[in-house]
């Protein structure tokens, strides 16, 4: 259940993200951009992992694995720069906004892991 919670940091962060943006008067652009990059790139990653766990290749699922990583973050990266094409203010906040995402989701992978593969053993 805690290792859930922990994997899920970034959808919360992604929540709490909302009011911030609302109380400073930052541009929702930025917001919206980087919320819906942000949560398709999720999709991407469950359906992904799902695939490179029935394909049964390790080779295989690490390719997929690693393929849809560059996919993600360019999504992640365009969205940011449309937005900033948009609205410069906003494709700021927008970027900023998408390295606190990433940073959260990276470092509670880092946690996550090793402890998903010690309950395993």
């Amino acid at each position: 259940m805690f290792l859930t919670l922990l994997r899920s940091l970034d959808l919360l962060v992604l929540a709490l993200a909302l009011p911030v943006f609302l109380i400073a008067d930052l541009p929702l652009l930025g917001y919206i951009g980087v919320a819906l990059a942000w949560l398709a790139q999720r999709a991407i990653s469950a359906f992904a992992a799902r695939r490179a766990a029935a394909s049964g290749d390790r080779r295989a699922a690490l390719g997929v694995m690693a393929g849809t990583m560059v996919a993600r973050m360019w999504l992640l990266g365009l969205s940011v720069l449309c937005v900033g094409l948009i609205e410069r203010e906003a494709g700021l906040a927008g970027g900023i906004f998408a390295a606190i995402l990433f940073t959260v989701s990276f470092t509670t992978l880092l946690i996550v892991k090793p402890l998903e593969e010690a309950q395993r053993s």
